[in-house]
């Protein structure tokens, strides 16, 4: 392979590379473009009605990096802190009793089959 071909080959992959890329757009979408004006793929179906009136008009993401704002939030109480501990203790209390029974019930050994007359 000449170098001159050689360059041209990675031109050519460079090129490719970057139109791949573009696909992933949203925005502008080349490949899709192509696509629709030669007759290759068929346009986007429009959503339903219903849909189209669920989605809110502006969709306000957090921007990445930026901190939320502070919420005005005050902490427990150490009687709502012990109270919550409580609830949490009574809770994992009626969760290990369940799981002992359940253990119990898995411990027991397997019926013995029952025996059944011959028919002579």
């Amino acid at each position: 392979m000449t170098r001159r071909a050689y360059r041209t080959c990675l031109d050519l992959g460079a090129a490719a590379a970057l139109l791949a890329l573009a696909a992933c757009s949203a925005d502008t979408n080349p490949v899709r473009d192509i696509a629709l004006s030669t007759g290759v793929s068929t346009p986007p179906a429009k959503s339903a009605d219903f849909v189209e009136q669920s989605r809110p008009d502006n969709l306000d993401y957090q921007p990445v990096g930026v901190l939320p704002a502070n919420r005005s939030r005050a902490a427990k109480s150490a009687a709502e802190v012990k109270a919550t501990e409580a609830e949490m203790d009574q809770a994992r209390a009626q969760n290990e009793s369940k799981a002992q029974s359940a253990r119990q019930l898995g411990a027991s050994p397997p019926p013995s089959p029952g025996s059944t007359p011959r028919n002579p």
